[in-house]
């Protein structure tokens, strides 16, 4: 199926318009506004980068979506917090059932719930990615994109922490968002990496129905490509071929 610019450029455009007027709706009155601006200082960076590289690297309407859904999932958080996000009372007030009583929560999963998102959401536009950029196969083209989501899930916890250092007081402690787990941190990446684990298995088992050279593919990956080690040889290696010039 032939690559439609145009009608990709309409989805693209359709689905920012949708959006920018759900992420305006949720500006309006958050819960804590200082809190909200903290957490929308990555989601514009996510939104600039996307639009700048829009032209060159074009990703998948999946990819588009995805981003999208993991986006607005974080901005309802970020209106309400992370801590204080209603879930339980939607859910009572839509199903008419309460699943932190089902579960016996006693406190405010939102945030377990957007960390596992995270990992759900975004590991296959970082699969798209790599595939590519780098042009991973095989076996990489599954672990590669499970261990950047996490160590992006990592550097956002570290953030978090960072952000406590400077701000400290309420700002800081609601911007973590820990709720008295000193666990807090070890959970979300936990979770992430879940999601993530989750999404490319999904793709995995897509792949391993569809795609004729599946098998080969993954034995080609585990090949060693290079028999001489590198390290210190590769060094001797580029030393001698500029003393060369």
């Amino acid at each position: 199926m032939a690559f439609d610019r145009r009608a990709h450029r309409r989805f693209a455009s359709w689905l920012a318009a949708a959006f920018s007027i759900y992420w305006l709706l949720l500006a309006i009155a958050p819960v804590d506004r200082e809190v909200w601006l903290l957490e929308n200082v990555l989601t514009a960076l996510a939104i600039v980068a996307l639009v700048v590289t829009f032209n060159r690297l074009t990703l998948s309407r999946i990819s588009y979506a995805s981003i999208a859904l993991f986006l607005a999932v974080h901005t309802l958080g970020s209106h309400y917090t992370y801590s204080l996000t209603p879930y339980d009372a939607f859910l009572q007030s839509w199903l008419g059932i309460s699943i932190d009583q089902a579960l016996g929560f006693e406190r405010n999963h939102y945030d377990r719930f957007v960390h596992f998102s995270f990992g759900l959401l975004l590991a296959y536009p970082a699969r798209e990615v790599l595939l590519r950029v780098a042009q991973v196969r095989g076996f990489w083209g599954y672990m590669l994109p499970l261990m950047l989501t996490l160590s992006c899930s990592t550097i956002y916890e570290l953030i978090e922490w960072g952000a406590a250092m400077v701000f400290g007081g309420d700002l800081g402690m609601d911007y973590v968002g820990t709720q008295g787990d000193i666990w807090d941190a070890h959970k979300d990446t936990s979770l992430a990496l879940l999601g993530a684990v989750s999404s490319i298995t999904i793709v995995a088992v897509v792949n391993l129905r569809l795609q004729r050279d599946f098998h080969a593919e993954w034995v080609e990956s585990l090949r060693v490509k290079h028999q001489e080690p590198l390290g210190e040889h590769a060094v001797r290696a580029m030393i001698e071929a500029r003393e060369s010039h």
